[in-house]
């Protein structure tokens, strides 16, 4: 391979991370890898820790989605203690869950890919940004602004405040709902439906100018992952089903704690993003997606109504270009306003019976929930102190991390060059990690021993001393 190309860093994701397109002597695309360069490591400086304070330390590894690992993280230390928590409790869990779904949905929709969408991938990337949707649209702007708005609003009205609430705990909640917090979330809603149904009703009209990009856009078979309780689209609790590409149960029912009986951990050296398959097939053929456009594959129903009519809309045509995790996210959108109404009127809500206290009664413990992105997975071992002796996270953009690399290497080979470079083919590939909407703060971990090389590098520029561990 004579020639490459580095993105660097992708924009409009969170997080860093680069792409390299590898091209032969006639400019054509031979290779092209996602390359996640941030180390985080959260797996191994929690050990030592008690249990119990794993939730707020877990929703510190990402400022975008801290509710999701607080979930999940929760779950997991339930699971440690072997405890049924209070049904509010778990209703109260859901709206702050799906609270956090519709704000990070806003923003990877309107603020992220809606300058692709609503000026094209061809524009001029000094206005391809939220500031160029404002000027282009000011009322789709102001939409985004109010639908991350809502969802952030609701987290702190819950948690006390935006970023890292610390309200779920080991064995529910910290505190109950108040009658005036009910309401005024309850107040928020109806604007924020209105709002969604208007993004829905433009997306559907916008799709036909981005055929050549659908057909290419991470468009091939893969399995889907999520979560499904009794059939229906489920974000909170659940068991895992699995489907192909043609909606075929590849496997239903499977039991979170039974994770590594279905999921297995490869590593790359190109990336610290771990790559997760089915490992009946595999790896790499057991490849798999999860987020939204994955959900939406494997539910049969969604039990509300506006969102079970979109649903269905979607589910006319066979649709598996990650193109459309953007539809996917506004479908979700929808879905997570209605039912969190619908949990705001139940008749109990604002019980004070929200958390059940217990010492641990198990040394392993799994939480699984449905983040933003896909399915979210924290798996802790203690000792007999209730102390971390080993934690392992399957976040979801690493779910994603074949299909995304995959997906590059698809949309570079038809779009990308090398005789005849422009800046709208790159874009391009740059959009497709855009549709998955990574998040690369939480999905860098650790998996064994990480290599690592450190340079000391003097003043004038030349390497002193090296140390390297492979």
């Amino acid at each position: 391979m004579s020639q490459r190309i580095v993105i660097d860093p992708v924009t409009r994701i969170e997080g860093h991370g680069k792409i390299t397109i590898h091209l032969n002597d006639l400019g054509e695309v031979e290779d092209a890898q996602f390359h996640v360069t941030q180390f985080r490591g959260f797996e191994k400086f929690v050990e030592g820790r008690p249990f119990h304070e794993m939730p707020s330390l877990m929703a510190r590894i990402c400022g975008i989605c801290p509710v999701s690992h607080l979930v999940a993280s929760a779950k997991a230390c339930d699971a440690l203690m072997a405890v049924t928590i209070p049904r509010v409790a778990k209703d109260l869990r859901r709206v702050m869950n799906m609270a956090q779904v519709a704000q990070s949905h806003a923003l990877s929709f309107f603020y992220l890919s809606a300058p692709d969408l609503l000026l094209g991938m061809d524009s001029d990337p000094a206005k391809r940004n939220l500031f160029g949707v404002a000027e282009a649209d000011p009322a789709l702007a102001r939409d985004g602004v109010l639908l991350r708005q809502t969802g952030q609003q609701i987290i702190e009205l819950l948690g006390g405040k935006r970023i890292h609430p610390a309200w779920i705990v080991p064995g529910g909640v910290s505190e109950p709902l108040s009658e005036e917090k009910r309401d005024t979330i309850l107040r928020m809603l109806p604007p924020a439906v209105a709002a969604t149904r208007r993004a829905l009703d433009w997306v559907k009209t916008i799709t036909d100018k981005f055929e050549r990009e659908i057909n290419f856009f991470a468009n091939f078979s893969t399995l889907y992952m999520g979560i499904v309780d009794e059939g229906n689209f489920a974000l909170y609790d659940g068991q895992v089903r699995i489907v192909d590409t043609d909606g075929n149960r590849i496997a239903d029912g499977l039991l979170p704690a039974d994770y590594n009986e279905f999921i297995g951990e490869a590593v790359e050296p190109h990336t610290f993003l771990k790559s997760p398959y089915y490992k009946p097939l595999g790896y790499p053929d057991g490849i798999y997606r999860v987020g939204p456009l994955a959900r939406l594959h494997v539910a049969d129903r969604f039990d509300v109504p506006l969102a079970d009519a979109e649903f269905r809309i979607f589910r006319k045509e066979n649709r598996q270009s990650s193109f459309y995790y953007h539809y996917a996210r506004l479908i979700e959108m929808l879905y997570c306003w209605e039912k969190i109404e619908y949990i705001l009127h139940k008749s109990d809500i604002l019980s004070k019976h929200v958390r059940a206290f217990a010492e641990p009664n198990s040394y392993s413990g799994v939480g699984l929930s449905e983040a933003p992105r896909g399915t979210l997975l924290h798996h802790y071992e203690i000792d007999d102190q209730g102390l971390i002796t080993r934690a392992n996270l399957i976040i979801a953009t690493g779910n994603n991390n074949l299909a995304m690399n995959r997906g590059v290497l698809q949309m570079a080979r038809h779009f990308v060059k090398g005789n005849h470079l422009e800046e709208g083919m790159l874009n391009r590939v740059e959009a497709v990690i855009r549709a998955f909407d990574p998040c690369l703060s939480c999905s860098t971990h650790a998996i064994g021993q990480m290599p690592l090389s450190v340079d000391l590098i003097g003043a004038d520029g030349v390497v002193m001393d090296r140390l390297v561990r492979e």
